[in-house]
C-alpha cells in the first residue's frame, strides 16, 4: 500500500489550464473518491496520477518517491477504466492473466493470483467463459480482477459503474465497499454521482474549473459545506436555495427575510456580516416539511413525485434559484395548485454570503466545515 500526495501540480493543454494548483494527500489505505461536474478535471487528476498525462507543474510522489517522470507500468498503480476492455476471445482466466504472462511469471503463480481474485469477486464459476457470455456487472468485475491480480499499491478507477443500469450499479457499490475493507489498498476513484461517493468515499474531494472546492468526509461535506457550489452538488435532491437579506447577524443566530416578507431563523455564526446584507438562504428538501410557526413560509405546490413510500414535492416561490424540493411521506395528500405552510428548522437551514462562502453552521454536535 501507499499514500499518493500531490503538491501544486497542474496540467494544461496548450493554452487551456485543466488543473490548478492541486494539493491533496490520499492517506495510505484510504478510499477517496473525486466527485464534480463534467469538464471539471476529475478524470485528467486521476490520468495524471497514473501517469497516463504529464504534469505542467508541481510535484507527484506515490508512497515516498517522486513519480513525475515515472512512466506508468513503474508507479505500482492499477487503473479500472469506464470501459471494461476486455479481450473478446480469451476467457476470463487469460483476460485475468495476460498482463502476469507478459510479466513472465510462473505458472503457479498465476493460478494462484488469478484464482484468488476470482475467489475476492465471486467470479470462480465463470473463469472459462468468454466476455460476451457475460452481464455488464460481470465484465466489469473481470475489469477489476485484472487489476487486483497485479497487487498494485494503489487502485485507479475512472466512472467504473457508469455504463450499468441503476439496480446493478447500486450492487455493485456494495462491492466495491467489500473489496476495499478485504484489501486494505489506496483506492482513488472518480464519478460524476454523488451518491456513489457518499456511500463508497473515506473522504470526499469535490473539484470545480479544475480547483478542488473542499475536502472532507461524506456527512461533513452534507453538514457543512464551505460554498454553494459544494451545497448544491452534495446531496440528492439538490440544497434548495432562497434569495434572502439579513435582518440580524451575530454569533449564534442569523435572521433573513424572504422575498414574500417571511422572516427566518438560522442557527449560525454570522458575526462576520451585518444587516442589510444579501445573502442565500439553504435548506435541504429532507428538511423542509409541513408546518406552521416560526421559521414558515407559504410555497404553491407545482408537481408532485410520487416514488411509494416517499413523494418529492415541487414548489414556486418568489426569489427561490429553482422549485423549491420538499421530500415528504407518499402519504402525502398535497395536489398540485395547493398553498402550504412549509416549516425549516433553523438548526437544519444554511446560510451563504454574496460570494457563496457559507456561514459556519452551530447545531449540537457538528464540526466547522474545512474548505481545501
Amino acid at each position: 500500500m501507499a499514500s499518493v500526495q500531490l503538491t501544486g501540480v497542474q496540467k494544461a493543454f496548450g493554452d487551456v489550464q485543466v488543473l490548478r494548483d492541486i494539493d491533496l494527500e490520499v492517506r495510505d489505505g484510504e478510499f477517496v473518491v473525486f466527485v464534480g461536474p463534467s469538464g471539471c478535471g476529475k478524470s485528467t487528476l486521476l490520468r495524471v496520477i497514473a501517469g497516463l498525462e504529464d504534469i505542467s507543474g508541481g510535484t507527484l510522489k506515490i508512497g515516498d518517491a517522486v513519480v513525475n517522470d515515472v512512466p506508468p507500468a513503474e508507479r505500482g498503480i492499477a487503473m479500472v477504466f469506464q470501459s471494461y476492455a476486455l479481450y473478446p476471445h480469451m476467457d476470463l482466466y487469460e483476460n485475468m492473466a495476460f498482463g502476469l504472462r507478459l510479466a513472465k511469471l510462473p505458472q503457479a503463480e498465476i493460478d494462484s493470483a488469478v484464482n484468488n481474485a476470482a475467489k475476492i469477486l465471486h467470479i470462480e464459476h465463470l473463469l472459462q467463459r468468454k466476455p460476451k457470455d457475460l452481464s455488464g456487472g460481470q465484465r466489469q468485475r473481470v475489469a477489476i480482477g485484472r487489476a487486483i491480480v497485479r497487487k498494485p499499491e494503489v487502485f485507479l478507477f475512472d466512472e467504473p459503474l457508469s455504463n450499468l443500469d441503476s439496480a446493478l450499479r447500486m450492487s455493485m457499490r456494495y462491492e466495491f465497499a467489500k473489496l476495499h475493507e478485504e484489501l486494505k489498498t489506496t483506492m482513488v476513484y472518480v464519478t460524476h454521482d454523488q451518491v456513489e461517493a457518499m456511500t463508497l468515499a473515506d473522504r470526499i474531494v469535490v473539484l470545480q474549473a479544475g480547483r478542488i472546492e473542499q475536502v472532507g468526509a461524506p456527512l461533513e461535506l452534507y453538514e457543512h459545506p464551505c460554498n454553494l457550489f459544494v451545497a448544491g452538488f452534495i446531496g440528492s435532491p439538490r440544497m434548495n436555495f432562497i434569495e434572502a437579506t439579513l435582518v440580524s447577524a451575530q454569533v449564534g443566530q442569523a435572521s433573513v427575510e424572504l422575498a414574500d416578507g417571511s422572516c427566518l431563523h438560522c442557527v449560525v455564526d454570522a458575526a462576520r456580516a451585518k444587516p442589510g446584507d444579501k445573502v442565500t438562504l439553504g435548506v435541504r428538501p429532507e428538511h423542509l416539511k409541513p408546518g406552521a410557526g416560526d421559521n414558515a413560509f407559504q410555497a404553491t405546490v407545482t408537481f408532485l413525485d410520487r416514488l411509494g413510500g416517499s413523494s418529492f414535492v415541487y414548489f414556486d416561490f418568489p426569489k427561490a434559484a429553482l422549485s423549491l424540493t420538499a421530500e415528504l411521506p407518499g402519504t402525502t395528500r398535497v395536489r398540485q395548485g395547493d398553498v402550504v405552510s412549509l416549516l425549516a428548522p433553523a438548526a437544519a437551514c444554511y446560510l451563504f454570503d454574496a460570494e457563496g462562502r457559507a456561514f459556519t453552521r452551530l447545531a449540537p454536535g457538528h464540526a466547522e466545515p474545512q474548505a481545501a
